[in-house]
């Protein structure tokens, strides 16, 4: 989010944070779960910024604000880039199975667990995954920016909610009609924002997301699960006349 950080301080006040289990400080070894970022997600909007002009939000934590926001009385506009609600893996298996709760057991292991880990975010495999699925230039994952990837990898403890999430242990949301039913309920005004390039599966639930009646939505040319980061300045361009408004 720091690219998007560094446009809009140019006439905002912003606030960005790591979610618990992730960024570049160690984290302990919790079994991660939705409640857990629920409640986190609450805290922020209770304790430290109140009532905040707009919420921008990516991939996952995307549900999270929706769901959030579908419960609650008042909420502040949406910007939601590249929107998702199901984690890696059954995205790919086209749903949840029994093996997604082993691999999170078996890389919580102690000896096994980080050779496994490590096995997956070595700079090759960063990468390639960066290239299939999350950045239109293949070569964008390169340099300092790999480098700032692969410390948020290396961080004590990291492995324990990555695998989760990878396993979909994460995900808020249990379907595609309880993300559609949040975004009914939602109060105030949404904007998605995604590439055209997003991949084939996660696009579909974008765009289910985005042809409801009263979603706005602009899918940029170039981009892909995070187009907000490799397009920063067009995200700002679409984004901006929703926020002023």
């Amino acid at each position: 989010m720091r690219f998007l950080q560094e446009r809009l301080s140019r006439e905002y006040s912003t606030l960005s944070i790591d979610w618990p289990g992730f960024g570049d400080e160690a984290r302990p070894q919790i079994d991660w779960a939705p409640d857990v970022y629920a409640a986190f997600l609450s805290f922020l909007l209770t304790s430290v910024v109140r009532e905040p002009h707009a919420i921008i939000a990516a991939g996952h934590a995307a549900s999270y604000v929706l769901k959030q926001a579908a419960g609650a009385p008042q909420s502040p506009r949406l910007v939601l880039a590249a929107p998702t609600w199901r984690g890696p893996l059954p995205t790919m298996m086209g749903k949840h199975r029994p093996f997604f709760d082993w691999l999170c057991r078996i890389v919580d292991r102690p000896i096994v667990g980080p050779l496994i880990y490590r096995l997956n975010v070595n700079p090759l495999v960063v990468r390639r995954m960066g290239a299939d699925h999350v950045y239109a230039d293949p070569a964008y994952l390169a340099g300092e920016r790999l480098r700032a990837k692969l410390a948020v990898t290396r961080a004590d403890g990291a492995r324990f909610a990555s695998v989760r999430f990878v396993a979909g242990r994460l995900d808020p949301l249990a379907n595609r009609e309880e993300f559609l039913e949040c975004a009914r309920r939602v109060i105030a005004p949404i904007l998605v924002i995604y590439g055209s390039e997003t991949p084939q599966r996660s696009r579909a639930e974008v765009e289910a997301l985005a042809a409801l009646p009263k979603i706005r939505s602009v899918r940029l040319p170039r981009g892909k699960l995070s187009v907000h980061e490799e397009f920063a300045d067009a995200t700002v361009e679409a984004i901006t006349p929703f926020l002023r408004a």
